[in-house]
């Protein structure tokens, strides 16, 4: 039968990422619109966002972090602009990101040393190919194909090159082990729901004298600029950004980050999300027709879930149709260039009392779909 109880908030995307329990705007009414991000309350506002962000991520004391332009995407390039190039590069994919950032590599920086190690979607390449005499560059989580990276167990301690991740489905929702990584990307409009085009950019010490000691082949541009005069520019990392932030979004996500504090910090944060992915693992116990697109329990991603259903392609469309019609699930189709079928964000914001609901609603419509002719 259709059920009768629906969600309480149905937004089930996958980025940008729902919001805080309880979010309203009024919550923003502190941040200082319509002055400069250069003044004095501008500047003190952006820095606390980067010292929260260490605090509650427990970065290294040593490591950088900056507030840079374009979401991830923004600061992944930053990276790779500033220190590909001086030796090889392997790059692990097994996504759609992932790719993206192997065919920058390959067509924008144009370099010739490079050895790409990937696999189909709902699997992990085989990262003992990767050669730590290279830069190694690769997704920690693949948010289009529902994998992640378990462990850093594989990431040598004594690597020559640098690791760079873009971590951006991962962070405030995953174990980072930062000690092994030297460049680390991620954005606001993932695991805490905040809005997007803002990037955050994390180098560790080993990073930053790359940067400082190497210069690369091919021009920087201004907004992907890290040195001056020749040493890493740390004004970059104390809350003077390259471009003009939105103040109204750093204040929504310093309102994210006090909320993250109050449950209990980055323990709490991966608590719900893995709390979340466990009512989803149940349901596909009990349901024959819907499956994870990962096989694989321990590389299961938990904040972006991705499915694969018994269910021809229209059939799918009409399902998800069905669930945004109810107003219980909105955007939870796969991404595009993922194999069809549903993906839902199980991120640290989403209620799992919402997923519960949702649930019944989700039998309900593939048992209409199913029978249609």
């Amino acid at each position: 039968m259709k059920p009768v109880i629906k969600t309480n908030n149905p937004n089930f995307s996958s980025g940008p990422c729902s919001k805080i329990p309880e979010f309203r705007l009024e919550l923003l009414k502190d941040a200082p619109i319509g002055r400069s991000h250069r003044s004095k309350i501008g500047k003190e506002k952006l820095k606390k966002s980067i010292d929260m962000t260490k605090e509650i991520l427990k970065i290294p004391k040593d490591y950088l972090v900056a507030i840079v332009p374009a979401s991830d995407t923004g600061a992944i390039e930053m990276a790779m602009w500033n220190v590909l190039g001086q030796r090889g590069v392997d790059v692990l994919y097994f996504e759609s990101f992932g790719n993206a950032w192997a065919n920058d590599i390959k067509n924008q920086l144009k370099l010739d040393n490079v050895n790409y190690i990937f696999s189909e979607y709902g699997e992990l390449p085989n990262f003992n190919m990767a050669d730590f005499n290279n830069d190694v560059v690769f997704t920690w989580n693949g948010t289009t194909s529902g994998v992640k990276i378990p462990n850093g167990e594989w990431i040598s301690d004594n690597r020559k090159g640098l690791t760079i991740s873009d971590a951006t489905s991962a962070v405030f929702a995953m174990d980072i082990p930062w000690k092994k990584l030297d460049v680390t990307t991620f954005s606001w409009q993932k695991c805490l729901g905040g809005e997007a085009a803002h990037g955050m950019l994390v180098l560790s010490p080993r990073a930053v004298e790359r940067i400082e000691n190497y210069t690369p082949n091919w021009p920087i541009p201004k907004i992907f600029q890290l040195k001056k005069k020749g040493k890493i520019n740390l004004s970059i990392f104390e809350g003077s950004t390259i471009n003009t932030p939105s103040m109204i979004c750093n204040e929504d996500y310093l309102v994210t980050l006090k909320w993250a504090e109050s449950i209990g910090g980055l323990d709490g944060l991966i608590k719900r999300s893995k709390d979340n992915l466990n009512i989803l693992e149940k349901y596909v116990e009990e349901n024959d027709w819907i499956d994870f697109l990962c096989k694989n329990k321990e590389y299961r991603s938990n904040t972006s879930v991705c499915f694969k259903l018994n269910l021809e392609d229209e059939k799918i469309e009409n399902l998800i149709k069905l669930l945004e019609k109810e107003n219980v699930a909105y955007d939870c189709k796969s991404y595009r260039d993922a194999p069809k079928g549903l993906r839902f964000w199980c991120g640290p914001t989403i209620e799992k009392e919402d997923l519960e609901k949702l649930l019944p609603w989700l039998t309900w419509a593939y048992n209409e779909v199913q029978n249609e002719r």
